[in-house]
């Protein structure tokens, strides 16, 4: 009977051919297929139903507008009750949530980075050596073989636009608008970078970047030595088209640019609805300023992520007001989203990064690291007032913002996709997830697997794990901060877990992993500094003196790089 079911289960499989079955997802989906496939097929058809209804009534697919923040714990935003208690307010994103989908089961990547790659590609970071955090100089970032979601959606005829923090690498190919995007201005490393200037040395914020401020080092030898010479804060660029480094290095220029970020984010939105051409629209604000001096204090708690909120907040309100007053609310969905849980681990002083509900924070495979507040917001198709219990990857959304722009023949079926089609989530609600299951990987290693809510440690197992009796089952529901292992409770999972991550990594055996882009950093700028010309001259200088090439220095794997910035470890 079981073995007849199993069959049945694959003639399902078998039968159920979209476009979307040539996609290569992950072992598990497959397993769920086998389960659910005929209810999703017909959960499907009517889908189908809705949104071409939908786009006969406004002539084109909907426009898609997503928003992208830093370092947040779930329940920081879209709870005013929790809010009251810490002494701030974002009353735009938690209408915003009340208005939509608040979901509870937001995963993202653990850190920056590799957050950003993921819902960019559809894809695991470590599959594409984007899993660590990238500083200047850094020689390598998003390879040109992957296929972003501006280049899906740019295929089936979107106009597409980036405004705001990149930070995937500071190499040609990793530029956003040689990655699919019509439009971008956007940063390649991170906030840190907003301390980067003599300023911030004078007061030693940082160490010894700027050495002209200290009194002659008799003892330096080597000129920049250690300082990144000639790195870029801003990039701007069309596609096809030379990038330019925009405004500067200075703290001045790391201000300016949210506001420029935001008033293109606007200008591309009214420009495309104008044109009444389908558009993409990322907005990643930097968000967090290590220089901002906020006087008077906007917060009750004066602490410097609450003291951020408003700016953010108050665009997230100007967006849904300029959507509803061109009279294309209906017909966009927006996305509003933290990239990883808070900087718990050496924060700034005062900063009051928040952990809130479960243990850890960035660089962590423990839910403070990875479970981040998320919404969304389409009046008229995604039901109001909705709490979503449903696991969802930011992975994810890569392939349902394919789905919602019928632009899913677009997504490459040459190497695994893990974002799933969460269409029906968002059009269904609560209940209607097709995941079940995460792998959190932490750089290159896996640090966890989640399976609904159940939850396995690979990293940290407690002592006695050499003995195949390892402390790392958890239940999520009973000890959602990861404080107290379940070993006899929990042991019967051990086979399945086990077997789970035997699936996955066949897959990869299938389709290996592979490494970042490389190259010299900031090539490719029409109006590149001296100083950053200089780069690729000093990097070609060195090599001479050495015995191996150019190529080989650059695609050498550094033995534990992938670790930097992943501060959990």
């Amino acid at each position: 009977m079981k073995v007849r079911q199993i069959l049945i289960g694959l003639l399902v499989f078998l039968s159920w051919m979209p476009v979307q079955a040539q996609i290569v997802h992950d072992a598990e989906y497959y397993v769920l297929k086998m389960q659910n496939g005929e209810r999703w097929q017909q959960e499907d058809s009517e889908i189908t139903r809705r949104l071409q209804a939908l786009r006969d009534k406004y002539g084109q697919p909907p426009n898609i507008v997503f928003l992208l923040w830093d370092d947040t714990a779930f329940g920081a935003v879209g709870f005013p009750a929790l809010q009251k208690n810490f002494g701030y307010s974002t009353p735009n994103l938690n209408k915003m949530a009340a208005e939509g989908i608040n979901f509870t089961r937001m995963y993202s990547e653990p850190s920056c980075t590799p957050t950003r790659a993921a819902v960019l590609t559809g894809r695991h970071p470590v599959r594409y050596g984007m899993g660590a955090v990238g500083m200047p100089h850094e020689f390598s970032g998003l390879r040109a073989e992957e296929v972003t979601i501006a280049e899906v959606l740019s295929r089936a005829g979107y106009a597409t636009g980036f405004f705001g923090k990149g930070h995937l690498g500071d190499i040609e190919e990793s530029y956003l608008h040689n990655q699919g995007f019509d439009e971008a201005l956007f940063t390649p490393m991170n906030q840190i970078t907003s301390l980067f200037n003599p300023q911030a040395n004078a007061v030693n914020a940082v160490l010894g970047m700027f050495p002209e401020i200290y009194p002659p080092d008799p003892y330096r030898l080597d000129n920049p030595g250690l300082v990144p010479t000639g790195w870029v804060m801003n990039i701007e660029g069309e596609k096809g088209q030379p990038g330019r480094e925009w405004c500067g290095t200075s703290n001045e220029c790391f201000s300016k640019f949210d506001p420029e970020a935001e008033r293109r984010t606007i200008a591309f939105i009214r420009k495309n609805a104008e044109a009444n051409k389908p558009f993409f629209v990322a907005y990643w604000p930097n968000f967090l300023n290590f220089m901002a001096a906020f006087m008077p204090k906007p917060s009750v708690s004066g602490l410097m992520v609450a003291d951020s909120f408003p700016a953010v907040d108050d665009f997230a309100g100007q967006l849904m007001a300029e959507l509803q007053a061109l009279g294309i609310a209906e017909n966009t969905l927006f996305i509003a989203m933290a990239d990883n849980g808070p900087m718990v681990h050496s924060p700034p002083a005062g900063w009051g990064m928040l952990p809130m509900l479960y243990r850890g924070g960035k660089g962590d495979f423990t839910e403070g690291g990875v479970r981040v507040p998320a919404f969304a917001w389409w009046p008229g198709m995604v039901q109001p007032g909705q709490v979503v219990g449903d696991i969802i990857h930011i992975a994810d959304l890569y392939t349902t913002f394919a789905r919602l722009a019928g632009a899913s023949e677009y997504i490459p079926t040459d190497r695994v996709v893990d974002g799933l089609d969460q269409t029906a989530l968002l059009l269904n609600g609560d209940t209607h997830s097709r995941r079940d299951y995460v792998f959190i990987y932490t750089g290159n290693q896996l640090g966890a697997t989640v399976k609904g809510r159940y939850k396995r440690h690979w990293i940290g197992a407690g002592e006695v794990a050499s003995s195949g009796m390892p402390e790392a089952y958890y239940d999520l529901y009973m000890d959602p901060r990861e404080e107290y292992p379940q070993l006899v409770p929990l042991i019967y999972t051990q086979g399945q877990f086990n077997h789970m991550v035997a699936r996955h990594r066949l897959f990869k055996k299938k389709y290996p992993d592979v490494p970042s882009g490389k190259g010299i950093p900031y090539t490719g700028l029409a109006n590149a500094r001296p100083e950053t010309k200089a780069i690729g001259q000093r990097v070609r200088a060195v090599v001479e003196e050495m015995p191996f090439s150019i190529e080989e220095y650059l695609e050498f794997q550094i033995p534990g790089a992938d670790k930097v910035g992943d501060w959990g470890h």
